[in-house]
């Protein structure tokens, strides 16, 4: 059975945001506390390998695409004055 918490003295700039962040996120005020407690404290099972992986197919995707020093240094400056 979930249990129950009650929050007091939050701080009003805090609880604005997160009023914010549930209008945002079209959920109530209740719900969007949650998701932010079981974000911040909740395991994320984000394991090395996966980021590893995640590289490893960006890369493979830029592969065929072989870039120059002096295209990287043009597109670097691309759209600055």
């Amino acid at each position: 059975m979930p249990a129950t918490l009650t929050l007091k003295n939050i701080p009003d700039t805090l609880h604005a945001r997160l009023k914010a962040a549930a209008k945002a996120n079209r959920r109530s005020l209740n719900n969007e506390a949650i998701v932010c407690l079981e974000t911040a404290l909740m395991p994320q099972n984000n394991s090395v390998s996966k980021h590893f992986d995640a590289a490893r197919m960006l890369r493979a995707r830029f592969q065929d695409k072989m870039f120059s020093p002096d295209v990287i240094d043009a597109l670097k400056g691309e759209g600055r004055p």
